[in-house]
């Protein structure tokens, strides 16, 4: 179970040494030197949040004279008045000072809701915090109290930099006990654990439980390179399964709710899909890389055609997209209006496109799901674990004649799109009926379905489908990757086994 769990860098600590065959650099022999200087910016960040009671319950009824009478009217003052009295609900979490000045990071869902905040500092005196900005998709805010004197704060460092194996150390507030010391090592990085668009949380052994969120993961130079926030454990506590968001990620979401209140996020405007191993062979690709361009956002910053459905985008502003989910992120990183290099596979070939970026959440989705996969990355069919097929009778066993990978097809003219409901925008052979049991079936596609390009060439009847079936077979592959669109014009790849 997944749980969210609520200045100067000090000296590096000396390293035990030990001489075994070769001389190797052990843990270090203590972290006291390096925790004494930075419990200070170490804060316990307290919430109070006034919740209406919903109790719809009437107020029981008492004997005029009763001696229960005055506990009743005292229990249940307000109730059939004014409405039902509210209660206050409080909650306890970490942060840390990131500025003398009183700015301080913590997690969005420590303060979400909250109508007071309060920080609660190692020398035990107090301010109240303003929210300045958060975001939900990383699960940060940024707060502001008003110190008297500067306050100790501590710097970010470079979470690119640290090594699985590296030791680092935890300082929070858990199950409210007040600043907590807790060391261990990296575990992980890059971990995806589906708490946003943006993953790529540092798993860490380092003990994290209910109370942490929000605090600091520092690196043994006293820079944090990691804010706490979730963790596995069935039973809530500590199993020594942490994560943090890193500050590769982190840092830049601070520095924007700082300067705007709000992120300012780049928007390539394209719907996604995963490469499987299916498709990289259907595209002649040696490996499964990049991210499958599944659609194009109408009205998104891609106006001319720089980026085309069906490219695979391998490389984004210098940096390598090695997998899907790595588009999301390095595009959300880049900035607002910035002109940015893409590098893509079209036609099995490199080629290099130039794009300049809209804001995210300037789109007409708002901050909806672009840039986002469109398909499952299980199967790349258009269907989650959790889809079950369309409520359809099978269909009844289809002659050889016509058949076309399980599939049997019409021309799209005035008379199918009418009968299927097809939208007047999509182009391409329409699919009629689906044989039970075929690679077709298995990839869920249906009656309705259009398939718009087979293999990167644009289909417009059912020979050029043949034909193009029929020339991949010839060519020695395997599955045929095919674009088909639903009635309403949305994209998605599907690979049919033609074996």
């Amino acid at each position: 179970m997944l749980v969210a769990v609520s200045g100067v860098a000090p000296a590096l600590p000396a390293f035990a040494q030990t001489a075994s065959p070769s001389t190797t650099q052990q843990g270090p022999a203590s972290v006291a030197d390096l925790a004494e200087g930075l419990l200070g910016a170490v804060v316990n960040i307290s919430t109070s949040q006034n919740v209406k009671n919903e109790d719809k319950a009437p107020m029981p009824q008492v004997p005029e004279g009763s001696p229960f009478q005055d506990f009743f009217d005292e229990f249940f003052k307000g109730q059939g008045q004014d409405g039902n009295r509210p209660r206050t609900v409080n909650s306890l979490g970490s942060g840390f000072v990131i500025d003398p000045a009183g700015y301080i990071v913590t997690n969005n869902h420590v303060i979400d809701g909250a109508d007071d905040i309060e920080a609660n500092f190692a020398d035990g005196s107090k301010l109240k915090a303003k929210l300045i900005g958060k975001d939900t998709k990383t699960d940060l805010a940024l707060l502001k109290v008003e110190p008297k004197k500067p306050l100790t704060a501590v710097p970010f460092g470079d979470s690119r930099k640290m090594r699985i194996g590296d030791w680092v150390m935890a300082i929070g507030n858990p199950f409210g006990l007040g600043g907590t010391v807790t060391v261990g090592i990296v575990s992980a990085r890059g971990r995806n654990i589906n708490a946003g668009p943006y993953d790529n949380f540092i798993q860490t052994d380092a003990a994290i439980n209910r109370g942490n969120s929000g605090g600091p993961l520092f690196n043994m130079y006293g820079e944090v390179i990691g804010i706490n926030t979730a963790i596995i454990s069935p039973s809530g506590g500590s199993i020594g399964i942490g994560f943090s968001v890193p500050t590769e990620l982190a840092e830049n979401v601070i520095n924007q709710l700082r300067e705007f209140g709000e992120t300012r996020r780049g928007w390539l405007g394209v719907r996604i899909q995963p490469v499987t191993d299916d498709i990289a062979a259907s595209l002649g690709m040696e490996r499964p890389r990049g991210a499958l361009v599944a659609g194009i956002i109408t009205g998104g910053p891609i106006a001319n055609g720089e980026i085309k459905t069906g490219d695979v985008i391998i490389r984004f502003d210098g940096k390598d997209v090695g997998e899907m989910r790595d588009l999301p992120r390095v595009v959300a990183e880049s900035p607002v209006g910035k002109a940015v290099d893409v590098v893509v596979i079209r036609d099995g070939k490199e080629q290099t496109v130039k794009v300049t970026l809209g804001r995210l959440e300037d789109s007409e989705d708002g901050a909806g799901a672009e840039d986002n996969p469109t398909v499952a990355p299980e199967d790349g069919d258009g269907f989650t674990d959790e889809d079950t097929a369309p409520d359809e009778p099978p269909a009844a066993a289809m002659p050889a004649d016509g058949v076309v990978l399980g599939m049997k097809l019409a021309p799209l003219d005035e008379a199918t799109r009418k009968t299927y409901g097809i939208s007047e925008d999509v182009e391409g052979v329409v699919i009629t009926e689906v044989e039970p049991g075929t690679a077709a079936a298995e990839r869920r596609l249906q009656a309705g379905d259009v398939i718009v390009e087979v293999a990167q060439e644009a289909m417009t009847t059912p020979d050029d489908v043949v034909a193009r079936v029929e020339s991949l077979k010839s060519d020695g592959r395997r599955n045929a990757l095919l674009m088909v669109a639903n009635k309403t014009g949305e994209l998605r790849f599907v690979t049919v086994r033609m074996e």
